[in-house]
């Protein structure tokens, strides 16, 4: 009753902002939910990487963590755990990206689910010669080890395997979810992707490669990076469908065409 009551004194009160928040909220339209949420996540991991450049160049508190964390780390090696920690990694390398990309391509093509395979194509390469951008711009220097597990000599933010881990897991994630109406489904869908993603930053930061605020700024990067190929990608097909008259499909499904 109260609700009801609110809702009607809102609308009476605020009309054009209570159609504007509607059209929002709707799971149709071009600027509907889909659009929403990708631009909430784009804005939102852009923020995140803002902070954290941000602390690195200005070289708040966030850099002595860093250095404090990858001492640790570098105490805290043995054989077995070294093992685990390279498998781990590997989960991100270019090999298993390649293949990861290449199979979900198949399936997309599989399926004539075009939209999705520009997406996917713009994610992968697009990911690729942003992180390379951004190692340039940043250049900053690997954790000094001196004895380092993994000897690396370009420069170490973002950590580039784990914005391909955010970018290439969070895509299959995205993808899936998307696809089952389960929202059990779908949540352990997301957290799966995203144990995926940590367990790769953790290796990293483990192995000697990247200080925390490396891995910290490569998902951030990587997630507003996908949410933007998939926003924009989707958000064209949809205004190619009004223009031309049709029927908008599903938000859980892009089209066909």
């Amino acid at each position: 009753m109260v609700a009801a009551w609110i809702k009607k004194f809102l609308n009476r009160r605020f009309p054009r902002q209570c159609t504007f928040v509607r059209a929002r909220l709707s799971t149709g339209g071009v600027f509907g939910l889909q659009f929403t949420i990708g631009a909430i996540v784009l804005v939102g991991a852009v923020w995140v990487f803002g902070g954290i450049s941000e602390d690195l160049i200005t070289r708040d508190p966030l850099v002595y963590v860093d250095e404090f964390i990858s001492e640790w780390f570098r105490s805290s090696e043995n054989p077995r755990l070294t093992t685990i920690m390279q498998f781990a990694s590997a989960l991100a390398s270019t090999t298993t990206v390649v293949i990861l990309c290449a199979l979900m391509g198949c399936v997309l093509v599989w399926q004539r689910l075009w939209s999705w395979l520009l997406a996917l194509g713009l994610a992968v390469a697009g990911g690729i010669f942003l992180n390379v951008l951004l190692k340039a711009l940043f250049g900053r220097a690997r954790p000094g080890w001196a004895d380092p597990i993994m000897a690396l000599t370009d420069a170490s933010f973002p950590s580039g395997h784990t914005m391909m881990a955010t970018i290439i897991y969070g895509f299959i994630a995205v993808w899936l979810s998307l696809r089952t109406a389960s929202w059990r489904w779908r949540f352990l869908i997301m957290s799966l992707s995203m144990w995926l993603v940590l367990l790769v930053a953790l290796s990293r930061m483990y192995l000697g490669a990247h200080f925390l605020s490396d891995v910290l700024a490569a998902m951030a990067a990587g997630t507003a990076w996908v949410a933007l190929c998939i926003t924009a990608v989707e958000t064209a097909r949809r205004r190619r469908g009004l223009r031309r008259g049709s029927a908008l499909s599903s938000p859980v499904h892009m089209s066909k065409r």
